[in-house]
């Protein structure tokens, strides 16, 4: 009875818990705007331009591959981009080397 009554949200709610560390550090950058871009420009030393373009792709490419994975449009598409959010802020935020936090 429980299963008929839900499984029509079920699909939903697995989405939403697959994409839900790209939903909320998209909101987070969103909020932390001005944080994220000071630490890339001192992280890399590239300028506030440059860091704000990489704060802009980040939020972009995070909540826009979320909207595209809940609405089932373009999932493939959308899974790949958010792998390559992944591989950019491996690069970016020098977690390549950090083995705790990539085992985690």
């Amino acid at each position: 009875q429980f299963l008929r009554v839900t499984k029509q949200y079920l699909p939903h709610v697995a989405r939403l818990c697959l994409i839900s560390t790209f939903l909320e550090d998209g909101i987070r950058m969103w909020f932390q705007w001005s944080e994220q871009r000071d630490y890339i420009d001192g992280a890399w030393n590239c300028g506030y331009f440059l860091a704000s373009i990489f704060v802009f792709i980040n939020l972009f490419g995070q909540l826009s591959g979320c909207i595209l994975v809940l609405s089932r449009n373009f999932v493939q598409y959308a899974c790949f981009g958010l792998f390559g959010i992944i591989a950019l802020q491996t690069i970016a935020y020098s977690i390549l080397w950090d083995l705790k936090f990539l085992m985690r």
